[in-house]
């Protein structure tokens, strides 16, 4: 196409343009920055992709939580174990017998009680976290 006022060809040269191989340059880069930002739109799209990759964060940070629980309640399980024999060794003779029994008792059973403990705080740790995941979505 031909200016008529100048007489120039538009077609080839874009404002700019110093000649044929600057225009091929903006070109590509062009090119290069659409291709970019198809990228970025597709990874954007992505949503099954995008919630594949948050449920396994949220899995990793559930098993994180589930082993700092357990921790937790196995020492908070020692420790009331320690405190209870601290307790029957300094108890009255006529609290004793009773005593001893309820600290054998727990003392048989320890593991199974801190099994159950544990479960019960990952259970709730993990409803707290979809619960909170429900809420901010």
């Amino acid at each position: 196409m031909t200016d008529s006022r100048h007489g120039t060809d538009k077609a080839a040269t874009a404002p700019g343009a110093k000649g044929p191989d600057e225009l091929r340059a903006q070109i590509e880069r062009t090119r290069t920055r659409l291709g970019d930002t198809v990228e970025e739109l597709a990874a954007k799209a992505d949503v099954k992709g995008r919630t594949k990759a948050r449920a396994a964060d949220l899995r990793d940070r559930a098993g994180a939580m589930t082993v700092q629980l357990r921790s937790g309640a196995a020492h908070v399980g020692h420790r009331a174990q320690d405190r209870a024999a601290l307790t029957a060794r300094n108890a009255p003779d006529a609290l004793g017998q009773p005593l001893d029994s309820a600290v054998r008792t727990v003392r048989r059973n320890a593991r199974p009680l801190l099994f159950a403990g544990a479960a019960g705080a990952t259970v709730l740790a993990v409803g707290l976290l979809l619960n909170r995941r429900r809420a901010h979505c």
